[in-house]
């Protein structure tokens, strides 16, 4: 399965904030916060973060991301990309369940 066929969703218990134009995401896990995966995301991260509750698989994602900010796709794909993996890493997004 290509990666553009690919959809995430946020993980469950996973707090956001918005600060100072950035989107915070801490995981809570055991009833508290893990300060060892804190998140930080710019305004393109925030995006790609909300796409996930549209049911939007990466491919859409990335046609969003070049949409909104005029970029080319192959730096949207790469950077897409590279968000969802540093996401999914920190156990913040995990495949949807069609994909499990």
């Amino acid at each position: 399965m290509s990666i553009q066929s690919r959809r995430f969703i946020q993980a469950n218990g996973v707090v956001t904030r918005q600060i100072v134009g950035e989107t915070v995401l801490v995981p809570v896990r055991s009833g508290a916060a893990d300060l060892d995966f804190i998140y930080t995301s710019n305004e393109t991260g925030t995006m790609i973060w909300e796409c996930l509750d549209s049911q939007k698989n990466v491919g859409q994602i990335i046609e969003t991301i070049c949409r909104e900010y005029d970029v080319p796709p192959e730096e949207a794909a790469k950077d897409t990309g590279d968000f969802l993996a540093a996401l999914e890493a920190a156990g913040l997004v995990r495949p949807a369940q069609s994909e499990e």
